[in-house]
């Protein structure tokens, strides 16, 4: 606990992590909104809510790595700007937005949203020394993993309370607060040491973007979409057994274990590699279907929980490393739109394999996405060169994390 006081201490840390809270459970919450407003309030079927948000997560997808060379460029406030007053457009319109043009204004929206994963991550490099980075990224997973806890939840709760064009209104309002309360909070995008001179230069693609940072994005593709289809899973498990009112129980239990996964290796005093959290993690997937009712579920989900936020943080960790000052927001971007891929292909993949098998043959799906991401990343590690020997503590946690050494 002690890395992570030291952490919490660093000027503008506490108050950037809990505005990227707030911001990312709206955002993580617009997907259900948006249903919520088509199936309630414009009486249409899931198919037709399932392609608003295929639109607004198409968006996203595309716009993080644009939107992350545009901080690179121009600076974090003028994208906030930029961001910001979209969303304040699109969210106050959507209880008056007819089908067609709300499936194309999700779309602007998911491509003009605001990047508050890629500016918290950013940032946290920026503010932290090498030492305390992991610790920090550990913090930043277990945020996003509450904001995933909460930000659905509140939004299912609020429907039932009140109309779906009002909980829109809340969700848009959330969102904007958050990018101005960044705003307002203007942390630093880079260290002072990377302000001037080569380090803040921007290399070619080709220069930064190897082996590594693809293996490393590869794998942050393949966890998102391990997750997304062990949250389809799940239900399906216990829509066939008859007990799908304990799905937010077995959830709820997963996203805890991966807090507490993610503050227990946040504390560790050495790193693991991307490559071998994620094939532990997809490991652990697997058996999970051989349970049938919610309370040996609860416990199937434990192992895979554990190893969540640990995933999450080597890969958001990996990239802060590997990318220059000059190109790390167009990095993060990317990271962003990998995690957004795998989640928009992880549901509809292992649905297809559950609607021909069985729910524990979701479950297995999911696994084997994660452990072939796994060997993807390792196999790509390999074929990067090693990282040049240093003594330093900073170079041994990096190479675990982003390339494997060679055999002697």
């Amino acid at each position: 606990m002690i890395r992570f006081r030291q952490v919490l201490a660093v000027p503008g840390m506490t108050p950037l992590l809990g505005i990227s809270l707030l911001a990312r459970a709206a955002i993580t919450a617009d997907a259900m909104a948006l249903t919520m407003y088509v199936v309630l309030a414009l009486d249409m079927s899931y198919a037709a809510a399932g392609a608003v948000v295929a639109a607004l997560t198409a968006g996203v997808a595309l716009g993080g790595p644009l939107l992350g060379r545009m901080i690179d460029r121009r600076g974090l406030r003028t994208v906030l700007l930029a961001t910001v007053a979209p969303q304040i457009v699109f969210w106050l319109t959507v209880p008056v937005q007819p089908y067609v043009i709300l499936l194309g204004a999700s779309f602007a929206a998911g491509l003009l949203m605001v990047p508050v994963q890629s500016i918290t991550r950013q940032a946290i490099t920026a503010m932290t020394t090498t030492a305390q980075r992991r610790a920090a990224f550990a913090l930043d997973s277990v945020a996003g993993e509450l904001s995933y806890m909460v930000g659905p939840a509140v939004v299912i709760l609020c429907a039932a309370k009140v109309s779906p064009g009002v909980v829109a209104w809340g969700v848009g309002a959330a969102i904007v607060a958050g990018g101005a309360g960044i705003a307002l909070l203007n942390p630093p995008m880079r260290a002072e040491d990377e302000t001037d001179g080569d380090a803040a230069a921007r290399p070619r693609r080709r220069e930064w973007l190897g082996a590594r940072l693809v293996a490393v994005l590869t794998m942050g593709f393949g966890v998102a979409m391990l997750l997304s289809g062990v949250d389809l899973a799940i239900v399906a498990t216990l829509q066939e057994a008859g007990q799908v009112s304990w799905a937010a129980m077995v959830i709820a239990v997963f996203g805890v274990t991966s807090v507490v996964g993610g503050l227990v290796y946040g504390a560790l005093s050495r790193p693991m590699p991307t490559w071998l959290l994620l094939g532990l993690l997809g490991l652990v997937t697997i058996p999970a279907g051989l349970a049938h009712d919610w309370p040996w579920l609860c416990v199937a989900v434990i192992g895979a929980g554990l190893l969540t936020a640990p995933t999450l943080s080597t890969v958001s960790d990996a990239v802060s490393r590997l990318a220059p000052a000059g190109v790390r927001g167009e990095a993060t971007g990317m990271q962003a739109s990998a995690a957004s891929a795998g989640f928009a292909l992880g549901s509809p993949i292992v649905g297809m394999v559950i609607d021909v098998s069985a729910p524990a043959g979701g479950f297995a799906a999911a696994g084997l996405a994660g452990l072939l991401a796994a060997l993807t990343g390792y196999l790509l590690s390999r074929r990067s060169p090693a990282a040049a020997p240093s003594a330093s503590s900073s170079a041994q946690a990096l190479e675990p994390c982003d390339t494997v050494a060679p055999a002697p």
